[in-house]
């Protein structure tokens, strides 16, 4: 148990948040309305409230997010919930639920992101961290209204050490409250408001690196592809490259992001952490399109990096994988060149479990010029591949790289929206979606109940995320990449969109030039590898790629052989192909 007398209790402001994200050129934004301040008279009136909305959406904003503090505190949030939900395509509302009534459930109906906050699995830790009785019950309450209304919900765990002990028991009552659920921010910032007070009981109640690690683990499969293949951010919000000949340390932030930010009191701005007044626009004395395309550009020289930077992060080979940004700088220290040093400790034992993860999850072979990035939520060991593989084995990859995702485990198929069925047909059902291939391998045709694997390949032929048996990884050798019974299922689509093929033959390097031999099995082409082998080398006695390059085709090995185990990754220039015809 926790001795509840010595844990400091954090301060919950109450405020909304209005957040817009738009489909041109405008961005998101907060609106705070905080709940008890001395300012309160300062606070955007409704219809200021409207106008805002209007001239966001007259800009292309799309998307909203209304968040706090509790965005439920101020009385007129149904009016500001429907202007907003009918003036967007989509939103976000993040709110603790204990403000929820029957008809704002009813208002949450049409589509969009609930996120239901949760502080402790019990009312006696949930209440402490809230500083309010009886508020776990109508968190509880306000659930209950939301599952009457038949409004989908997320429910967000907010871990911190007053709570940790109780992780096991929160996820376990996120799970029985909502099909889907996630974790809040992992490590707490300090205040913006600077009050020592405040930001002491802050810093006694973040949690050790390996414990923020642990709850907020990256997907360290897209971690290793190039920027083009990221599904998700970065943790970073400004990388060390970004700054290496550019010292303005807001510029990468107002270019790359599609956002804003609107405090209470109409000052508008491009992030939700800055409050520095000379970073903020007045939106009661100018315009919102003059605040997003003159304002919020003019701030990308305005705060330059100082020496304290170029001696701390600017030069940190840690730079890479850490959260630091500059706002959390300002929040720590009030300067935006200051490190922070949790985040320090939380950025080393991100690289310590990121180098373990390469070293156990991550393997790169090479084929045809074509880099695959192999990775597995199972460790890899010098037992899980076929040594066919052995020859294609690199240890960097390529400029040309594609990725494989294999998890030894097969998900629930309701868990994903298949899309249209197109084959239906053992050993594969297939769907197709917007971006995607969706293989679904059956025995039966009429029997989906049992199925043995589970692949989604995207239509840009970059990445493969198949599931799989965990029968089919331990009790046998990988002998192809993606488990299926070929990798030419994906491959082939690979090479097509690198005008290149799959040969059924077998091919030489002799004297640098590349021949195939092509036939019908039983034709010869095993017999003239065995012939050949000691006046070349053998690429392949089964399949062969042939890739036009700019300076003409290659025949390029693979690891599909046939009668014969010689394999190589090696390539040359296609000099001839031979048609084998086996005499009588």
């Amino acid at each position: 148990m926790i001795n509840f007398n010595s844990i400091p209790r954090i301060p919950l402001d109450g405020n909304i948040d209005l957040t817009y994200r738009c489909n041109n050129n405008c961005r998101h934004c907060w609106l705070q309305l905080p709940q008890n301040s001395k300012q309160k008279s300062r606070e955007l009136t409704f219809e200021e409230i409207r106008l805002i909305i209007d001239s966001a959406r007259q800009m292309g904003t799309q998307a909203w997010t209304i968040s706090g503090g509790e965005p439920m505190i101020r009385g007129d949030f149904s009016e500001i919930f429907d202007y907003i939900t009918r003036k967007s395509v989509t939103y976000t509302l993040n709110t603790n639920g204990t403000l929820i009534t029957p008809k704002i459930a009813r208002q949450m109906n049409p589509k969009g992101k609930k996120l239901i906050a949760i502080y402790g699995a019990t009312a006696e830790v949930h209440d402490y961290i809230t500083r309010t009785p009886g508020s776990f019950d109508a968190a509880m309450r306000g659930i209950a209204y939301l599952k009457e209304a038949g409004a989908n919900f997320i429910v967000q765990i907010v871990p911190m050490k007053a709570n940790f002990h109780q992780s096991e028991q929160m996820l376990e009552l996120a799970q029985s409250l909502s099909e889907h659920y996630r974790y809040g921010a992992s490590w707490l910032w300090l205040s913006a408001n600077h009050s020592k007070t405040r930001n002491c009981e802050i810093l006694k109640q973040r949690l050790d690196p390996a414990q923020v690690i642990a709850l907020d683990k990256p997907n360290f499969a897209n971690y290793f592809l190039p920027e083009e293949h990221f599904y998700e951010e970065k943790n970073s919000s400004i990388s060390k490259k970004d700054l290496d000949h550019d010292d303005r340390l807001f510029a990468h932030c107002i270019n790359s992001r599609r956002d804003f930010h609107i405090d209470p009191y109409g000052m508008m701005s491009f992030c939700y952490y800055i409050k520095d007044s000379s970073l903020r626009y007045d939106l009661r004395t100018g315009s919102f399109q003059e605040a997003w395309d003159d304002f919020i550009p003019s701030l990308e020289d305005k705060v330059h990096a100082e020496r304290e930077y170029w001696e701390n992060c600017g030069s940190c080979e840690l730079r890479e994988d850490c959260r630091w940004c500059p706002v959390f700088g300002y929040l720590e220290h009030g300067r935006y060149s200051a490190k922070v040093e949790y985040l320090c400790q939380v950025t080393q034992e991100f690289r310590r479990i990121k180098d373990n993860w390469r070293e156990n999850h991550l393997r790169y072979f090479e084929i045809a010029g074509i880099t695959i990035q192999l990775t597995t939520d199972f460790p890899i060991t010098e037992n899980t591949f076929d040594s066919k593989f052995e020859n294609f084995v690199v240890d960097k990859p390529g400029k040309d790289i594609i990725s494989i995702q294999l998890f030894s485990f097969l998900p629930e198929l309701s868990q994903f929206s298949l899309g249209k069925l197109v084959h239906q047909r053992p050993p594969w059902a297939v769907y197709e979606q917007r971006d995607s291939w969706v293989y679904v391998g059956i025995l039966d045709e009429n029997n989906f109940n049992d199925i043995h694997k589970l692949a989604i390949l995207t239509k840009d032929n970059n990445q493969a995320i198949v599931y799989t048996q965990e029968r089919v990884i331990k009790n046998h050798k990988i002998t192809s990449l993606t488990t299926f019974p070929s990798d030419l299922l994906f491959l082939s689509h690979v090479l097509a969109d690198r005008q290149g093929c799959y040969f059924h033959a077998s091919g030489m390097i002799l004297n640098k030039k590349g021949f195939l031999f092509v036939g019908h099995s039983g034709a010869g082409k095993s017999t003239m590898m065995k012939l050949l082998k000691e006046y070349g080398e053998i690429l392949c006695d089964e399949r062969l790629i042939v890739r036009r390059w700019p300076e003409g085709f290659r025949v390029h090995g693979t690891w599909s052989h046939g009668e014969l185990s010689y394999t190589s990754q090696s390539g040359a220039l296609l000099r001839a192909i031979l048609l084998l015809e086996k005499s009588d």
